[in-house]
């Protein structure tokens, strides 16, 4: 079914995860491994396959989430063993992970309950995160004996600093949502009725928006944090003569020139 803008309307199911591609441009990411969703090697793989999809045909913004009580509990503790499973498991963390956040698209991680573990991983991967008051963070592995294998131990601190990173990794205690909101682990709270409402809304806003800039500015920002400062600055300049090339720049000039700031119509392109 179309949509405004030419987008359709489509939902995908691959079982354990399921990707639907909305009408407005926004394309929702949902776990859907019951009982609490649990982050096993198939889930990964289908993840994983989800993110590459949106890669290829990027979406104007994306919606990752999970259930209402668990968002993510963190890997498949029964799929644990030594050092060759390990090699395994961390690497489909490493795959379906890095996946997520290369997605050329601004992604919002709705968070209404517990995402611990691979869970507070997959939440880390995102570019931004919206929780309910009962939202729940934490790395706990350190309590299993392990440390931190999808991301967490390079994601964390780039987030909330490395001091208070090591801190909730090597206690492996749970962070609530005001502290989360205070440390900058999440990004808003919204009363659980209202989180993906406010999602969606989100990312329509940004769908809706000149989102070939928009990736490279998630490009230019993820990039450069890697870089030295005069590096990253040339990043940038080279990513504002790119973004000239664009239908949306000319579109968005020009409408300011005529008719003011906030009213330029833009196509994605």
């Amino acid at each position: 079914m179309s949509g405004p803008n030419g987008y359709r309307h489509e939902v995908t199911s691959n079982n354990l995860v399921l990707l639907e591609r909305r009408a407005d441009g926004v394309a929702v990411i949902t776990l859907n491994n019951p009982k609490v969703n649990a982050l096993s090697q198939a889930v990964l793989a289908e993840l994983r396959d989800i993110a590459h999809d949106l890669i290829n045909n990027r979406p104007g913004a994306v919606v990752v989430t999970g259930g209402e009580r668990i968002f993510a509990a963190g890997a498949d503790i029964s799929e644990f063993g030594g050092p060759s499973e390990a090699r395994r498991i961390g690497q489909g963390f490493h795959d379906a992970l890095n996946a997520v956040a290369a997605i050329p698209a601004f992604t919002i991680a709705a968070v209404s309950g517990f995402a611990l573990g691979g869970g507070c991983e997959l939440a880390l991967s995102c570019d931004y995160r919206i929780g309910a008051p009962k939202a729940t963070f934490g790395q706990p592995e350190i309590l299993l004996g392990i440390i931190p294998g999808g991301g967490g131990t390079q994601r964390l601190p780039r987030l909330v600093g490395p001091s208070r990173a090591k801190e909730i990794m090597v206690t492996g205690r749970q962070v609530q949502s005001e502290e989360a909101l205070r440390i900058g682990l999440l990004d808003e709270i919204v009363p659980a009725e209202e989180l993906h409402v406010r999602a969606l809304a989100l990312a329509a806003q940004v769908a809706a928006g000149a989102t070939v800039a928009g990736a490279l500015i998630k490009h230019a920002v993820d990039a450069g944090l890697s870089m030295t400062l005069s590096n990253g600055l040339s990043l940038e300049k080279q990513s504002f003569e790119d973004v000239f090339h664009s239908k949306d720049s000319q579109t968005g000039v020009k409408s300011f020139l005529e008719n003011g700031p906030g009213k330029a119509t833009f196509e994605g392109k």
